[in-house]
């Protein structure tokens, strides 16, 4: 079918003169979007104030959306409101290849080797944060995991500077970029609202801040693993370095991105779990059979947990963070028999898709066994999206899923918890740009002196991830294939089976000749199971 047969997508009726579907959409935006999808399917054409938009939800369409090419399908354009807070050429407002360089820089720190660094400033954090509780009390979870997540991510992806030496200053910044994200900045970024004003004034304060401390770090032997260390260190393709101006434009990138989506997600795993205590109960005899003699958390124990790991992914599949994300057409852009004209918005949204029931039976349903091998629910690497897809899949989700395991695995070793309201009344405030529980969201605790009850065969079934094809590599035995679309270079790979995985210093992955005895393809099922982006699938052949 050429474009001149291809049909266009299905409107939605009911549009309002200026405004559109803005008032609906406003309301509740999940909601409008189910709706919208139950009526005119998984392509679906709405509209925000004058601009068309266009809705993609379940597998295919989804696939569409993610693995499309920048050149047809550019992000910039539709998160023009970070540009005041991360900066003018930096990020979504910088061009598609200088952006794409600037993300790439931030992935030294995010690899494989200072990944295993991190566990032990995560349980410092949490362990400075609960010392004071005593043996019982009440808390908001959500005003505590935001605390606690903006810590744990500037101590660990910033630095000590800004963990210690410049805490307070860096929080009030924070506070005031944060709140600098009004839906009014979609249109009028620049408002001379009070608002506004704080935000210019807290990003010209960190830029000094960053620049003083790059000024100190120029002067100093200490080795640091950390994003801002990475940025200091890094250069764009034609050798340039970045500015002070780029710099804390990307470190606030990288916090905003590590603070906002696992704040809400630690809350809501406690939250679920307190609601389902048969998953609670699995979750702790997982907990107990690691640490229960005293053993530390450790980057490798983090690693063994597949119930907790199955509750978190269930919980950011019926909670994701980012309900909806969003691009501009470029080029003409087909889906399945639609095209869409150059001009208009595409959105994909991970809250709707998690929410089919062709993908997810009993898609309501809390189910963190869907997970477990037998059953794969999530092998379909564009109907499970919490983290996005594709060529631009968040590349902190294997920090976030590895600080989120070591948050809530402190937590429950330490204290039992109760929820302080009916377990119906914690929601999804969807009126947040980034969604989390509503607020007051209240729990109680009581610390934690049982013993362990760790038994035998309390073992968990690890986790199986499968991804598409893409630079074969055959060996007498079994072949590996890299989906080099999905591949972020992370390097877990390299750290499980170095003989058969390279990754260059620029993120670039290789694969290498080698025999294929059975000590080889245990080693390279564990690059399978360990890639961040599941960006390996390993087929034996004979």
């Amino acid at each position: 079918m050429n474009n001149q047969d291809a049909l266009t997508p299905p409107k939605l009726s009911g549009s309002l003169p200026l405004l559109g579907h803005i008032l609906d959409f406003g309301k509740n935006p999940h909601d409008f979007m189910m709706r919208l999808r139950a009526r005119l399917g998984d392509v679906a054409e709405f509209k925000m104030f004058h601009q068309n938009m266009v809705l993609l939800t379940g597998a295919e369409a989804s696939e569409a959306f993610y693995r499309a090419p920048d050149d047809v399908l550019d992000q910039g354009p539709a998160y023009k409101i970070m540009t005041p807070i991360f900066g003018k050429g930096v990020v979504f407002d910088a061009p598609i290849e200088r952006k794409n360089q600037q993300l790439q820089m931030l992935m030294p720190a995010l690899r494989d080797k200072p990944m295993r660094t991190y566990s032990d400033t995560i349980v410092a954090e949490v362990e400075g944060l609960i010392q004071n509780w005593g043996e019982s009390g009440q808390l908001d979870l959500l005003e505590f995991t935001k605390l606690l997540t903006i810590y744990t991510s500037s101590h660990c992806l910033l630095g000590s500077e800004f963990r210690h030496e410049l805490n307070e200053q860096f929080a009030e910044i924070y506070h005031d970029l944060e709140h600098g994200i009004q839906p009014v900045a979609y249109v009028f970024p620049y408002l001379p609202l009070p608002v506004f004003k704080r935000r210019d004034r807290a990003r010209a304060r960190l830029q000094e801040l960053v620049a003083a401390i790059m000024e100190k770090r120029a002067h100093s032997r200490e080795q640091s693993t950390n994003v801002f260390q990475a940025l200091i260190d890094a250069r764009y393709d034609d050798g340039s370095k970045l500015s002070a101006h780029e710099i804390t434009g990307m470190l606030i990138a990288a916090v905003f991105a590590g603070h906002h989506t696992s704040s809400g997600t630690t809350a809501w795993v406690l939250i679920e779990l307190l609601r389902h205590p048969e998953h609670l109960q699995a979750v702790q005899q997982e907990l107990e059979g690691l640490f229960g003699d005293g053993n530390p958390v450790t980057f490798e124990s983090l690693r063994q947990m597949p119930r907790l790991e199955n509750v978190i992914r269930e919980v950011l599949r019926l909670h994701p963070p980012l309900i909806i994300l969003m691009r501009k057409v470029v080029k003409d852009f087909r889906v399945k028999n639609f095209v869409i004209k150059a001009g208009q918005f595409v959105c994909a949204a991970p809250s709707v898709t998690h929410r089919s029931a062709e993908l997810f039976p009993n898609p309501e349903q809390f189910d963190p066994d869907r997970y477990a091998p037998e059953r794969g629910e999530d092998r379909n690497l564009y109907g499970w999206q919490a983290f996005g897809g594709g060529r631009h899949k968040c590349s902190g989700n294997a920090f976030a899923l590895f600080q989120i395991k070591a948050i809530i695995s402190v937590l429950l070793m330490r204290y039992r918890f109760e929820l302080s309201a009916p377990a119906e009344s914690y929601r999804d405030d969807y009126k947040k740009m980034v969604v989390e529980p509503g607020s007051p969201c209240l729990i109680r605790y009581q610390r934690n002196n049982r013993a362990s009850t760790a038994s035998s065969d309390n073992a968990s079934p690890g986790l199986h991830h499968q991804a598409a094809g893409g630079c074969p590599h055959a060996a007498a035995g079994f072949q590996v294939e890299i989906d080099m679309d999905l591949c972020k270079g992370h390097g877990a790979c390299t750290g499980e089976a170095p003989e058969i995985f390279h990754v260059d210093e620029e993120g670039r992955v290789t694969l290498l000749d080698a025999q294929a005895d059975h000590a080889l393809l245990e080693k390279a099922r564990q690059a399978e199971k360990y890639c961040p982006t599941q960006a390996i699938r390993i087929t034996q052949t004979g």
